[in-house]
């Protein structure tokens, strides 16, 4: 495991006001890679601001002829074709917007080139009873129809905060989905705070589930033959996971997760496991002490970096391209309060920050386009799509 400790502010994912984002110009950046000698490679590299004028955009997406979709929190989708955005009609129903609440991740179906299916994460009720919603629709093209929720997160919960939300596909065209664990103290559920239902194999809250694409639960899941368990539970023990990637190279399957004061993660997730929260923690109650006791657990697996403070990570990808060639098989992750991307280099599952990349806006997504550039999402107002791509 590797312990960072940074210079930054707590952890926040609230949606208080913030400086304007300045504009992004074309700007030059030398960073460095690292070879299989142990060499240092430098990477000469700019910044690009593709487009702005996004309400705090929250996913994106590539459709095969490279038009983007991207999810703006308020519940648009809007499209990017030809430098232009252009919002595309989607009925959310029943949705909630409020805080951490709204639309949420995109995801097209692995075959979306046969059966043009979409899917989306968003929040939906109010603000006594909310719950993370996965709706799918079909896509022509203009927009979008035939809109089903395939399944809707249990129990509700009430607030504004921990909605997850994060969409993973598998080589099974499975999909996993990550969903948080509530909300942050004195919310309670049942007479007992929140947070403990990541520990309850009966809730979907603080989990990451595994659904068919359907909605109904494959018969291989982990804890189907478990007593008292929801079949839909893939792993548990999650905080709020706000970046998941499923590497199909290695079949690894990644994911940042926001710690409290401190103690966010990188974990490297299996099926069954339990990854500790709230009873296993490196992180602090925001009102001060130890969120536990405990930070690491024989039956626990370690988290593969811990940032404290917290830099609030984001969306997650593992950078599988050839425009930067020393930068394949390297984690990549947003950072909302540390405002950059953070690379880091894995070998033999081991992971070690290499480098930061300055973004200077709330990242909220990155993602590899279909042309092997690096594009993130800056979770602002007046949100903007940046590209990363070599030096020209």
């Amino acid at each position: 495991m590797v312990s960072i400790s940074l210079m930054l502010s707590n952890c926040s994912t609230s949606n208080s006001a913030s400086t304007p984002a300045p504009a992004i110009a074309d700007v030059t950046v030398q960073a460095t890679s690292v070879s299989d000698n142990g060499q240092d490679i430098p990477v000469n590299f700019q910044k690009v601001e593709v487009v702005k004028g996004l309400e705090r955009p929250w996913a994106m997406t590539w459709l095969p002829d490279q038009t983007m979709l991207i999810t703006e929190r308020v519940g648009r989708v809007q499209m990017l074709q030809n430098g232009k955005l252009q919002q595309v009609p989607l009925n959310l129903p029943n949705l909630f917007v409020s805080g951490q609440a709204g639309l949420m991740d995109i995801a097209l179906h692995p075959k979306f080139s046969e059966n043009k299916l979409v899917y989306f994460t968003y929040a939906s009720g109010d603000a006594q009873a909310n719950r993370t919603s996965i709706l799918r629709a079909k896509f022509d093209g203009k927009s979008f129809n035939d809109p089903k929720v395939i399944l809707e997160v249990k129990p509700d919960k009430s607030g504004n905060q921990h909605f997850g939300s994060r969409i993973a596909w598998l080589p099974d065209n499975t999909m996993l989905i990550a969903i948080g664990d509530g909300g942050n103290p004195p919310l309670e559920l049942d007479g007992e705070l929140i947070r403990v239902q990541a520990q309850k194999l009966d809730s979907h809250l603080g989990k990451i589930l595994r659904i068919n694409d359907d909605g109904s639960i494959p018969k291989d899941n982990p804890f189907v033959n478990t007593a008292n368990a929801n079949p839909a539970v893939w792993s548990y023990g999650h905080r709020n996971i706000q970046g998941l990637f499923a590497d199909r190279k290695s079949g690894q399957i990644w994911a940042t997760e926001h710690g409290a004061r401190g103690g966010d993660e990188l974990n490297l997730v299996e099926a069954g496991k339990n990854y500790g929260w709230p009873v296993v923690s490196y992180s602090q109650e925001y009102f001060g002490g130890d969120v536990s006791s405990l930070k690491n657990r024989e039956d626990i697996p370690e988290p593969k970096v811990v940032w404290t403070p917290a830099i609030a990570p984001s969306g997650l990808m593992v950078y599988q391209g050839d425009r930067f060639p020393s930068w394949q098989g390297s984690v990549f992750a947003g950072g909302l309060v540390s405002r950059d991307v953070v690379r880091i280099k894995v070998k033999n599952n081991q992971a070690k920050i290499h480098e930061s990349i300055p973004i200077g806006q709330r990242v909220r997504d990155v993602r590899e386009g279909l042309d092997g550039l690096i594009y993130v999402l800056t979770d602002e107002q007046n949100g903007q799509l940046i590209r990363i791509e070599p030096q020209k």
